[in-house]
């Protein structure tokens, strides 16, 4: 049975503060606390009071409340130590403050479209964190402490400014599903190789000309036989061509087998 919300307003919260009461199948009750319009501005400091709060989102609701976006999250976000889930998206947020890494219980962190450049380092520790949405942000090296996340599940870092991927990124060996689109990808280093749980990878419109040797391992990528679970297209591809890429990791891995056994560079 799929939970339920019911909504009721917050006291002593101002306007522009929503509660929803999520009831379970289970019995459970989690409190998912909303923010809408102006006070997205200048967040209250009343709602990180509210210790036993399980979600909080505090992004625009639709393109008619653009006009009220964050620019700086408080610190008092530290104090919610039992929140699981974390909406951020869609702010004007040039940096992530240290005392998001006290929140050890978060699962989910959504950060996408947003001003940022570089995470903090306390976001180690938050090891169960299992999905992180940064799109559409100004990065321009990849954040090297996402791959000390080793339960991430989801990553998506698309429309960024990404040149490479560092050959950390193989300790992410539970990732599932990894969306790199719209970066400036020149390789991928063989270390990539080794996130064999990945079924949904999204490469297009970087700037790979080739691909790593060992790419054919990764054979739970759906690639040839599920359009929506790959995108490579947009990158100069030569090795293998596109049209190899395009038919999945049976495919891939044989084309480098007969460039190893013809002895083509690669």
């Amino acid at each position: 049975m799929d939970p339920t919300w019911s909504s009721r307003s917050i006291s002593p919260l101002r306007h522009g503060w929503k509660m929803l009461v999520e009831n379970s199948s289970s019995g459970k009750v989690h409190k998912k606390i909303k923010v809408e319009g102006k006070e997205l501005s200048c967040p209250p400091l009343e709602v990180f009071t509210l210790d036993d709060m399980k979600i909080l989102k505090m992004s625009p609701e639709r393109e008619s409340c653009l006009t009220y976006q964050m620019n700086f999250v408080p610190r008092q976000i530290g104090c919610l130590r039992n929140l699981t889930t974390l909406y951020l998206d869609t702010n004007n947020l040039e940096q992530v403050p240290p005392e998001v890494g006290t929140l050890r219980c978060l699962q989910r962190l959504t950060l996408s479209n947003n001003l940022l450049r570089c995470l903090p380092p306390e976001l180690a520790k938050l090891q169960n964190l299992q999905s992180v949405h940064l799109a559409n942000n100004n990065f321009e090296t990849f954040p090297t402490v996402l791959c000390q996340l080793l339960n991430l599940t989801f990553l998506d870092l698309s429309d960024n400014e990404i040149e490479s991927i560092p050959r950390s990124i193989q300790q992410l060996r539970k990732l599932n599903t990894f969306l790199l689109v719209l970066n400036l990808l020149t390789h991928l280093p063989e270390e990539f190789c080794c996130l064999k749980k990945l079924s949904c990878l999204w490469l297009g419109s970087n700037r790979l000309q080739k691909l790593p040797a060992r790419f054919g391992d990764l054979a739970m990528l759906d690639w040839g036989s599920n359009y929506c679970s790959y995108n490579i297209e947009g990158n100069p591809l030569h090795c293998p061509p596109l049209e190899v890429c395009n038919k999945g990791p049976k495919e891939i891995n044989g084309y480098f087998e007969c460039c190893k056994l013809y002895d083509v560079p690669q």
